[in-house]
């Protein structure tokens, strides 16, 4: 398996992350280490200040601002797009089995089309993530969770606000990681684009298709970020669902596939296991 998400959580504290700008921006809570919480500026109200350059705090490091080689997306190959009909249907079943086999193999991402959501769904929840976001600071912070108060651990969703950028040549949105999940769903909720995985040592421009969602297999492979290639004019935003197994559960290869012709290639691994390696 590939290593894990560069972004890990410290073991001994409870954190606490409020995902909405650029960056991402933090509001932490590490309860065993500061018994209350670490305030971080919300880059969205700084972003409304019309900064001419960008603080250094948000300046990336060189090593993290490998330039993709073109700002055209004709020149790369796109991520895969699989038919979620075709998967249930008997006649293309089989072919469309085969791409998605292909898909999690050599890229770990996909986009997803005809998913059963239907498209005036999709458009509601970006009209309304567009419509949070525009809400005041302190209509925002009403929604905002204490460590105590967050349910769950097996899904979450966030949705990242990347506010317009006055020098997006030096800053990453969000620095190269690969998730700690099992599966991301993304969509992109408005017409910026910034996704970018690496693929072959090359980082590769996404561009989603209309009510697609974009997938992701999560820690155990690809890495991906979002890009440098930020817009000095306009915000970007994107909601992403993160879908893990219960911490009990094991990962391995299924036991029908198993057999003394077709051995496993990985071990089984327990899912609490997994994560702390």
């Amino acid at each position: 398996m590939q290593k894990k998400s560069e972004l890990h959580e410290d073991g001994k504290s409870s954190i606490v992350e409020l995902k909405l700008v650029r960056g991402i921006v933090q509001v932490a809570a590490m309860e065993q280490k500061l018994g209350g919480s670490l305030p971080v500026p919300i880059v969205q109200e700084l972003a409304k200040e019309k900064l001419a350059t960008v603080p250094p705090r948000y300046v990336r490091p060189d090593q993290h601002q490998q330039t993709i080689l073109s700002n055209s997306l004709s020149s790369f190959p796109q991520i895969p797009v699989i038919d979620m009909q075709n998967l249930s249907d008997e006649y293309s079943m089989d072919s469309e089995l085969e791409a998605l086999n292909h898909a999690c193999q050599e890229w770990g991402f996909f986009q997803l089309i005809n998913h059963g959501v239907e498209s005036s769904v999709v458009e509601k929840m970006k009209l309304e993530v567009q419509e949070f976001f525009n809400l005041p600071i302190e209509e925002k912070n009403k929604f905002m969770q204490k460590a105590e108060d967050i349910e769950g651990r097996v899904q979450s969703m966030r949705m990242n606000y990347y506010p317009p950028c006055p020098q997006p040549e030096l800053v990453t949105g969000l620095c190269p990681h690969s998730d700690a999940v099992g599966l991301t769903i993304l969509l992109q909720a408005n017409e910026m684009e910034g996704l970018q995985i690496k693929k072959d040592g090359v980082w590769i421009p996404v561009s989603p298709l209309p009510n697609a969602f974009v997938i992701n297999i999560g820690d155990i492979l690809e890495e991906h970020r979002a890009s440098r290639l930020s817009n000095s004019t306009k915000e970007r935003l994107s909601i992403a669902t993160f879908l893990s197994p219960n911490d009990h559960a094991h990962l391995g290869p299924a036991a029908s596939l198993v057999t003394p012709q077709t051995p496993a290639k990985f071990k089984t691994i327990g899912v609490a296991e997994y994560s702390r390696d």
